[in-house]
């Protein structure tokens, strides 16, 4: 699947002035909005027997097979109560599509260069492994999140299945 979005690094990513929003537990994250492609109501998901436990499973999505994602347990956070249902945010990465489960959606937000900062090295492992900056915004700390690291599997001891 070809598209018009450059790979964005990290280091590039910081620079790029648009950033989707979401939140998971009280944690505030952006993604490059040329990295969203949708965001969906939670959808019904086909459970993949042994797959890591950070994957909730796979949904359809208009014919095409996507894996999704919980950032809770990829954070290694408390799961979700009964009664909240997590959104689907489906992301462009270097293997295809892939759905990240949150908690919310939030806007989009332009962000000046000049606030960004590598995030602080001590970080729990699990979220240093996928946050790859911060930004300090007026009210409370934006997480960079890397889309490519949140998806690699690799990272949990499996490649993912896309």
């Amino acid at each position: 699947m070809a598209t018009d979005t450059a790979i964005l690094k990290p280091e590039v990513a910081q620079n790029s002035g648009q950033l989707s929003t979401f939140f998971v537990a009280d944690l505030f994250f952006g993604v490059d909005v040329l990295r969203v492609q949708e965001v969906l109501r939670f959808q019904q998901m086909t459970h993949v027997p042994q797959a890591p436990d950070v994957i909730e499973g796979l949904i359809n999505l208009r014919g095409q097979i996507v894996t999704a994602i919980d950032l809770r347990r990829r954070l290694k956070l408390p799961p979700r109560t009964g009664d909240q249902t997590p959104t689907n945010m489906v992301i462009r990465t270097d293997d295809g599509a892939v759905s990240l489960l949150v908690d919310e959606i939030g806007d989009v937000l332009d962000v000046d260069a000049a606030t960004y900062e590598r995030p602080p090295e001590n970080l729990e492992p699990a979220a240093g492994e996928i946050i790859h900056g911060v930004y300090k915004l007026k009210d409370r700390l934006l997480l960079v999140l890397d889309t490519e690291r949140t998806v690699d599997i690799a990272i949990g001891r499996v490649s993912v299945c896309n």
